[in-house]
């Protein structure tokens, strides 16, 4: 992790920096490290590990900015190359809205704030028991069934820590952990039709993730999709299951950036305090969830986060708005990115939903599409199963949906109760839209 003396690097490099001529400056420096391994069948496959050290700096120059990344951290090498970077940010156009943000707005480093994103035992786990882990996965399934023709499982682990300090009095480090256990399983079928999925889950600490039954899953849902195949055209009701239900939530997240603002790339341009989507829609920020990805006391710029309700009953509250982009729009900053984002979960399951289905499609999966971020016009290519009154009838697969981002939200019917992932940086449920515009046969 950050030692004292990559510290005192940091904060040398932010005043030597401010001696060369800088009007202000921000250093972050990061330490990460990370471990990944794939078991294909019975051998392992893949095997990668690595480490990193890197500083970063901004520049602040007469109404000028650039930046400087490096992973070299000797004092004399540095003072070289921060040099040569302020004299060449002085041949820079001006943007007088390059600036730090307000230091009032910044976190302050209190007592009791460990969020609980580092597990404390992460360099005591052994790669033997990382790759044993790997080959109890793929044995879970590999002989189980005759049509697998691939079996593999990927393991990953990260830890990484960040201190940053900048000129108007910030100073704080962060650090975190990751773990990851992937199965994938590939079945050949009569005829060259392959059919394969896969399952997975991720953890802050190692204790946490699940080590057993993910391949298993893998391969139920591989074998679910024997005998896909289109369904004819038509306007169905939609279930998108949990697992990427994210997929389409993104979309409406991106739009309310104040870069896509700023340059006129939103459909949500000028439309806080207006009803864009379902009145079902209520969605919080929560960035200090313990034990939970994305969970943070400040953002990239410092700035201290708080929970803040995004959309209240379909009503847009609020945009993420970094320092720059307030000042090219002239309006106040709210936070650079969300944190935890939840939705006000429903009463209903999964099953209970599939249940509720009179004609539908229980997308389980997209492969490929885009979106406008102008318009919000989209198209998605889905995977999944007709549902016909509230009973699975068969896999369906190459099929299309399209519309726009607002009118399918403001078609939402219902949520569920069953966000994939209680760590997730984004706990999206179930959610079940009407009358969604499906091309197939």
């Amino acid at each position: 992790m950050i030692t004292s003396e990559q510290k005192n690097i940091a904060q040398w490099a932010l005043d030597f920096s401010l001696q060369k001529g800088c009007s202000a400056a921000r250093v972050s420096l990061s330490v990460s490290g990370n471990n990944s391994f794939e078991y294909r069948n019975e051998q392992l496959d893949k095997l990668h590990q690595s480490t990193e050290n890197k500083l970063y700096i901004e520049f602040f120059v007469e109404g000028k900015y650039s930046s400087l990344s490096t992973n070299r951290l000797d004092k004399k090498e540095l003072e070289n190359v921060i040099g040569e970077s302020i004299a060449s940010t002085r041949f820079l156009t001006r943007d007088e809205c390059r600036q730090l943000p307000d230091p009032s707005r910044y976190f302050r480093n209190t007592a009791n704030d460990d969020l609980e994103i580092f597990d404390k035992n992460y360099f005591e786990y052994t790669v033997e028991e990382k790759l044993e882990l790997m080959a109890n996965t793929v044995q879970e399934v590999y002989s189980k069934d005759d049509r697998i023709v691939s079996a593999s499982a990927t393991y990953s682990d990260g830890y990484g820590s960040e201190y940053m300090v900048d000129s108007n009095g910030f100073d704080c480090e962060t650090m975190d952990t990751a773990y990851s256990l992937v199965a994938e399983v590939a079945l050949k079928t009569e005829g060259d039709t392959r059919f394969d999925s896969y399952w997975y889950d991720s953890k802050i600490d190692w204790v946490d993730l699940k080590k057993s039954g993910i391949a298993s899953i893998a391969l139920e849902r591989a074998l679910n999709k024997i005998g896909r195949s289109k369904i004819k055209s038509g306007n169905y009701m939609m279930l998108v299951d949990n697992m990427v239900s994210s997929r389409l939530f993104a979309p409406l997240i991106s739009a309310m950036y104040g870069s896509a603002l700023q340059q006129k790339n939103s459909f949500l341009l000028d439309k806080l305090d207006t009803q864009i989507t379902s009145p079902l829609l209520i969605v919080v920020d929560k960035p200090h969830l313990r034990k939970t990805f994305g969970s943070r006391w400040y953002d990239g710029e410092g700035v201290a986060t708080q929970e803040k309700t995004i959309i209240d009953c379909g009503v847009l509250q609020t945009y993420f708005i970094d320092t720059y982009n307030s000042l090219k729009l002239k309006t106040n900053p709210t936070i650079a990115s969300p944190s935890v984002l939840t939705l006000e979960l429903g009463s209903k399951n999964l099953d209970e939903l599939i249940k509720s289905i009179s004609k539908g499609v229980w997308v389980t999966g997209f492969n490929g599409g885009n979106t406008n971020n102008t318009t919000g016009d989209f198209s998605f290519g889905i995977e999944g199963f007709l549902v016909e009154n509230g009973k699975i009838i068969q896999p369906v697969s190459e099929m299309n949906i399209t519309g726009n981002m607002l009118e399918l939200w403001n078609k939402l019917a219902e949520i569920g109760n069953d966000p994939f992932s209680v760590q997730s940086p984004r706990q999206i449920p179930s959610l079940l839209f009407e009358d969604i515009s499906f091309s197939g046969s």
